[in-house]
Parts: structure tokens; sequence; C-alpha cells
């Protein structure tokens, strides 16, 4: 994919090509989801792999601008004993003939972000649920896009947000749903991970699309990890509304310093400016007045965390850099408990109980297994699913607010309501089991 696409420009090139319009005819043989995917690199090859897995998952269709990504995909569906699936490869908008094919009931979009809302409109205007990797959109924009294009095709957009199915994580949704915790209070979360020989490493003489956002934008370009699983616990959408927030960076000095290190003084990555600051932080508040405290930080050396914290009114949970739990008259007296060695028998959340050994050798410690596993189960009538387009975009939205507080020296920003006022009446995620 070619990395200046602006929603305007897809919006041109929509009008003059058209969109297919879901068909009456189509229908899904039962008990099996029909799946396309867009995108078959690193991430959406990760994807195929694990819907390989499940059994009631079929793939249909996969699409790439690289002609050899997509037999490598075509291949690696042969190999676990399925039919082939079509591919298309015939430029970056190919992908529009996937989108309207009859047979697809879902499209899985792994490409870069400038991408994201584009496709996902498209699929939904053909008539198929989206699926999309985070975020799911980079401008309020285009979260507006998404919620109006679902709510009027009555199609599905889910934010591909795999943390939330991570086992501490779940484990800390059933806690705080029995009220081990308390009322909940604070949170922290985010992404830091130390990107920089990625984000500097030229590609066939090319700058990454990843490090052109970092070029170009001072903000949280990346929030959607560490606060997905803390906007599901906290009922935002349901219940409760992120209302406002502020954000501040700090100024950008590590992947400067990197790139002469690294690179040399004389290389061209020592001459590119960045306007991405090494830390992004930003402080939330939820209509319910719990405050959350969100940090970006993809450039400075330091071991990957999502930095999960959950505080309660009875006590406080954390993943990293190991999972403890104080609990409130119940652990010894101010110290730390393990978390998973003294609350997994009783408070292991069922999703990991059940799917824990089928996903043990999947992708990022079993959270990708799981989270497709839902994906399929929902759409073949199981419980609906945890992240909706409500979520997408409210998630999605962190970017263009914080970015629009930093430039305004920490203002205040609201956040939108999507949802248009039904958040009052959405019931909270539950304690979904298999």
């Amino acid at each position: 994919m070619t990395e200046s696409i602006t929603r305007r420009r897809f919006l041109r090139k929509g009008a003059a090509a058209g969109v297919a319009l879901p068909s009456a005819a189509r229908a899904r043989p039962p008990g099996e989801v029909r799946i396309g995917f867009i995108g078959v690199g690193s991430r959406g090859m990760a994807h195929v792999r694990e819907f390989l897995k499940l059994d009631r998952a079929t793939l249909k269709a996969v699409c790439d601008i690289v002609p050899e990504r997509v037999e490598r995909a075509q291949a690696a569906v042969v190999k676990a004993g399925r039919p082939a699936p079509e591919g298309y490869s015939r430029g970056e908008y190919d992908y529009r003939r996937l989108c309207a094919r009859e047979d697809l009931d879902l499209v899985v979009i792994s490409t870069p972000w400038e991408w994201h809302a584009p496709m996902c409109v498209d699929a939904m205007r053909s008539g198929k649920h989206a699926a999309v990797e985070v975020p799911a959109a980079i401008t309020l924009e285009e979260c507006w896009q998404l919620v109006e294009t679902a709510e009027k095709t009555g199609r599905q957009c889910i934010q591909m947000e795999n943390c939330n199915y991570d086992r501490v994580e779940l484990m800390a949704h059933v806690m705080v749903r029995r009220g081990l915790l308390g009322e909940l209070v604070h949170a922290e979360c985010g992404y830091l991970h130390d990107l920089r020989d990625s984000l500097l490493r030229l590609r066939d003489g090319k700058r990454s699309w990843r490090l052109e956002h970092a070029i170009r934008r001072n903000a949280d370009l990346y929030p959607t990890h560490g606060l997905g699983p803390v906007a599901q616990t906290m009922n935002i959408n349901r219940g409760n509304l992120f209302d406002h927030m502020v954000s501040l960076a700090s100024k950008s000095a590590s992947l400067r310093q990197f790139a002469l290190e690294r690179f040399g003084p004389d290389s061209p990555q020592a001459q590119w400016k960045f306007a991405l600051g090494d830390v992004v932080s930003t402080l939330i508040r939820t209509r319910a007045g719990e405050t959350i405290l969100v940090t970006h930080d993809i450039t400075t050396p330091r071991p990957y965390s999502r930095r999960y914290l959950i505080q309660g009114s009875r006590g406080i949970l954390q993943k990293y850099p190991t999972p403890l739990v104080y609990i409130d008259r119940r652990s010894p007296h101010d110290e730390w408990e393990d978390l998973l060695e003294r609350y997994a028998p009783e408070w292991e959340h069922p999703l990991w109980r059940a799917l824990a050994e089928r996903a043990r050798s999947a992708g990022h410690g079993g959270m990708d297994f799981i989270m497709n596993y839902r994906i399929v189960e929902s759409l073949l009538g199981g419980p609906p699913m945890e992240m909706d387009v409500y979520d997408a975009a409210a998630l999605s939205a962190v970017i263009e607010l914080s970015e629009r507080s930093i430039a305004g020296r920490g203002k205040t920003v609201d956040f939108p309501d999507f949802t248009r006022g039904k958040w009052k009446e959405r019931p909270p995620v539950g304690i979904v089991e298999a």
C-alpha cells in the first residue's frame, strides 16, 4: 500500500469507482464464517494461521499488493488441508473486488493504518462484517465514518484488540465484575515498546509507513493495546463514557540519538526530524469519575510493557513487570501477592480456562487465538463481541484528541459520544464463556 492516501482521496476514488452493495441472495452456510483477508504481510499472515485453527472459519480469499504474499498465504491454507483461497493482487484497490464477492461474511484487515477506515467502510457497504487491526481509525472524521456506516448497513466493525483477551486482563475483568477489587477509581496503561530499530530501518530504500506518522504527528499514535482492556472493565460505552482528557508530550530525543549511533551521522536517518515526543502522557476522566493514565513510548530504550494497573476501593492489581495483586483485608498487610499463583485457581476467566490448551502455541501468548475464536463464535450466534464499532471509535479517537491537546499546551479536550446517548442503556460486557 502507498502511504499517502487520505480520507478525501478515498472518498473521491470511491465515488468514481463505486462500492458493491450487499446481495439479498448471499447466504451463509450454517455453522461457517467465510473470511477474506486484506493484507497478508507479517500481521495478516499471523491471522491466516490463527483462523486456520478454527474449524468453523473458512478462508475464501486473500488480497495484498505484493503477489508473493498472496501466494504464501494460499500455500499455507493448502498445507493445512483446505482449498486454496482466491488471490487478489492487481494493485492497491483490488481489495474492492474481494469485498464484492458473494461468498464472504467477514473481511479481516491488516494493512497500514491509513487504509483501515476506508477498507472497513468498503467491506461494510459491500454487506460484510469488518474485523480490523488497531487502530481502527486515525482521525475523528474516520471514527464517525465507521460508526455511521455500521449503523446504516447493520454490519459489525470489530477492532481486533487482542490485549482484551490476554490472561491477566481477563482475570482482572472477572475480579472486578465479582467485586473483589471494590469500586474502580483509577487505571494506568499504555504501549511502551522499543521500536527504534524497526522504525528507522529502510525498506527497499524507503521509510516505513509507521515512521511517517512519527515524523508528522505528535500524539498518542497507538493507544488501544493498554486502553482496550481498561475501557472494557470500566464499562465504556456501556453505562460509562470517556468524558474528557489532557495530553502532554516530552521532547523528541531518543530516535535522533539512536540514528546517529546506529546508522552514523552521514546516514539519511540522521537527517530526519521527528514530531513525536518520546513519551506522550494522557490523562482521561470518565463520566463515572474514574481516571486513566495512558502512556505512549515507542522510542526510548526499555523492556516491553503495557503498564496495566487497575486500582479499586478494595484492592489494586498490576501486570508489569510481573502480575501482582493486593486485596484489602485479604492479602498480608502491605505486601503484594503473586496474582497467578494465588488467585488463578479461583478467578481464572472461563474463556482462558476453556481455551488455554488450544491457544498455547498461538500468537502473543494465546490471546490472538482467543480473540479470533470469539469473532467466529459471535458471528455464528454466540454472545455479542466484547468490542463493537463504538469501542473502535472511542479508543481510536485518542489519537487525534491527544494531538489536539498537545498542540494546545495541555488543553482539555472533550470526547465525542459516538453512541449518541445509547451508552446509558447498553449492558456492560459480562464474563463471557466459551
